[in-house]
């Protein structure tokens, strides 16, 4: 059996469990493999009925001797079940599992595992009431002891699948091959890839699942960094990129036409990014900061410098509206200035946008401001020396990668986000680009104030969002869904401005957005919001990476406690980018101590990495890798906050395997193999 060997050849497996199968991502023996549990249930200990204890969760063995079964006045089903073991007498209760009756009978052995509790009038009388797990034994059957692997199940595969599965797959295979190089598994104390499976599926004993977990995690982090790191050098060493020569006039012409000058921060980033512009090596260079910090200027001063030594520069970001946003706040600081602009999007009509690209092609233009349309087939660039993303992460690797192959030597890629990420997501999700960080906002910048409000509060918060109105201010109202849903009791966008316009706004301008909407129709609620047609704008969370709207002073955010943090502070950075004070009001009926501390750090933290970095200890990190650099796989075992310990080590031990031809050769084959199309992906870069 190979780890590609299909899991149609298992035994157990028929057509309809496959399905069920491949609905949770299974199709081969490696996805089986890579299925990790998610917990462990402790049955190392059978305890006698005589000894159990109340209040804790027992495994226990006994004969059946009674079988009853009633219904509550509610209509809820109660099976009752005798056991004894020669020591005392036990009473398991399933409730609403009247098909266990059938099956259940007098005489049979029942192992089951639960917590212990007294029985509801039974003067004393134990009972068994929260049943985790249990199964009928055969005669002479032992039970199976020891730390059970507990899966992510579904009703058509349960518990016992899964294991009955687990322990076919690993009597049918012959070997499992390391793919570690030996002496990165010898320096960092590995054991063997098979025994590390085998343990972490049905572990001997919690030090050797602690071992199997440890270099699974550590497979997992070390191939990944390695895969970045081997992108970092292949456009280091292998492609041939725009060497920039010093500043001249015209860069230190826009330094003058700024309207302010750059902090400690901005200037140490703008020296990391004119030394990197400054070498044969191609620049792969993540600008961290806040919204407002300054990033766009560092854009303008990297596209300026392109632009001087005869290269084109191309800025591309997410929507039209911010695209036309960046080429007005351009036009107008360049415009007693030699530089050509042209705006490139989706909207330009068949000859205007033929016209476009034939002037790209001819150098008729410097620097190109759009979005996705700057990475069609038809863009062809005479001369592109640096590409500028913004929000990088809304693009993904591939379409970074379509819009270098435009230039005939590699450009320079300036990336920017206003996402704050934690430190340890920085080190594990762009391990291959260099890091500048803007952490403090320039001065003069209004704080936003923020508040928790309860939803008794609402009627409030809306009477001064009309006040903010009324002032000529305006504002946003940011909801959860889009639409009202079956299963969440949430007020969607389209309820809320049905009921503010309706309601307490209805002397309001309010308009609606949401990823819903057609492209067109989404920009163009947009435009009318940032040139004040409209007062109020009720929206998801489309506007995370949206406008620039000086004149909006309030956020309400509906049902906040349904966002993370770093979300939430991306949502705030909306307002407060005028003079006047803004507002951030987040309406919660949150009842969990964690969800309230969560949101109760809004009103008091206003440093985004902060926020990222409290997010990540109360939530934990979920699948960030896909969120923010698509063409990563997810982690199935690690966990960068856990494990930050491993993370550093495999991060060490990737650094050592660049410094060997020899090594890089066999874990870039390593990559291909266990990666396929994703690594493929990722090379592409």
């Amino acid at each position: 059996m190979e780890l590609q060997t299909s899991l149609l050849e298992l035994k157990g497996v028929g057509k309809k469990k496959y399905e069920s199968l491949n609905r949770l991502g299974l199709f081969t023996v490696y996805d089986l493999l890579t299925y990790y549990p998610r917990t462990y249930e402790d049955r190392r200990i059978l305890t006698p009925l005589a000894a159990a204890a109340v209040g804790e969760q027992q495994a226990v063995v006994g004969v059946i001797r009674r079988i009853a079964e009633r219904r509550t006045g509610r209509g809820l089903h109660v099976l009752s079940v005798d056991i004894d073991d020669g020591t005392g007498f036990l009473q398991v209760t399933f409730f609403n599992q009247s098909f266990l009756k059938g099956k259940l009978r007098t005489g049979m052995r029942l192992f089951a595992v639960g917590k212990i509790d007294y029985a509801f009038g039974g003067q004393g009388k134990k009972q068994m009431s929260q049943v985790k797990d249990f199964s009928v034994l055969e005669k002479d059957e032992d039970v199976t002891l020891g730390l059970l692997p507990v899966y992510a199940a579904t009703s058509s595969l349960n518990q016992k699948f899964f294991r009955t599965l687990l322990t076919t797959l690993f009597q049918g295979i012959d070997e499992i091959a390391e793919i570690l190089p030996g002496s990165i598994c010898q320096r960092y104390h590995l054991v063997a890839r098979e025994e590390a499976y085998r343990e972490v599926h049905f572990p001997e004993s919690s030090e050797a699942l602690h071992l199997a977990r440890e270099r699974l995690i550590f497979e997992e982090l070390y191939l990944i960094q390695c895969g970045l790191l081997l992108l970092r050098r292949e456009s280091r060493e292998k492609k041939k990129g725009v060497r920039h020569l010093g500043e001249s006039r015209l860069s230190r012409a826009v330094h003058e036409t700024l309207p302010f000058r750059l902090t400690e921060d901005q200037a140490k980033a703008w020296c990391d990014i004119r030394q990197d512009m400054e070498l044969a090596v191609p620049m792969r260079r993540l600008v961290q900061g806040d919204v407002g910090s300054g990033k766009t200027a560092l854009a303008l001063l990297a596209l300026i410098k392109t632009v001087e030594n005869g290269f084109q520069g191309a800025f591309m970001v997410p929507t039209e509206i911010l695209a036309r946003q960046h080429f007005d706040k351009f036009s107008d600081l360049l415009k007693e200035l030699p530089v050509r602009l042209l705006l490139l999007t989706g909207r330009l009509a068949k000859k205007e946008r033929e016209a476009a690209y034939a002037a790209i092609e001819a150098h008729e233009v410097d620097i190109v401001i759009g979005t996705h349309a700057l990475i069609q087939e038809t863009v062809t660039f005479a001369a592109l020396g640096l590409v500028v993303t913004d929000e990088q992460h809304r693009f993904g690797v591939e379409q970074r990668a379509a819009l270098e192959k435009r230039a005939q030597l590699t450009p320079d890629m300036l990336v920017m986000t206003a996402t704050p990420i934690p430190r340890t997501m920085t080190l594990t999700v762009y391990g291959d680009l260099d890091v500048s960080r803007i952490e403090h906002l320039p001065p003069g910048r209004v704080p936003v104030e923020t508040f928790l409000r309860a939803p008794a509060r609402r009627d409030l918060i809306y009477r001064f969002v009309r006040q903010e109105v009324a002032k000529g201010r305006q504002a946003y109202v940011v909801c959860p869904l889009v639409e009202q849903s079956d299963t969440l009791d949430l007020p969607s966008a389209e309820e809320v401005y049905e009921e503010l316009r309706t309601g307490m706004l209805r002397e309001v301008r309010c308009g609606l957005v949401h990823g819903k909407l057609a492209g067109k129709e989404k920009e163009a609620v947009m435009a009318d919001f940032h040139a004040g047609r409209i007062d109020v704008l009720v929206t998801t969370t489309v506007i995370e990476v949206g406008v620039d709207v000086p004149n909006a002073s309030v956020l309400v955010v509906e049902n906040a406690e349904r966002f993370g943090l770093a979300q939430l502070h991306q949502l705030r950075g909306r307002v407060g980018r005028g003079a006047y004070r803004s507002y951030c009001i987040l309406i919660s009926a949150a009842r969990t101590e964690t969800a309230k501390k969560r949101l109760s750090l809004m009103e008091s933290v206003r440093d985004g990495f902060v926020l990222a970095e409290e997010d990540l200890k109360l939530r934990g990190p979920g699948q960030f890798f896909g969120a923010m650099q698509h063409g990563l796989p997810d982690l199935k075992m690690a966990d960068a906050l856990r494990d930050v310990d491993i993370l550093l080590k495999a991060r060490r031990a990737a650094l050592e395997t660049m410094e060997s031809p020899a090594m890089r050769k066999e874990v870039a084959e390593i990559l291909r193999l266990e990666y396929k199309e994703l690594f493929t992906k990722i090379t592409e870069v």
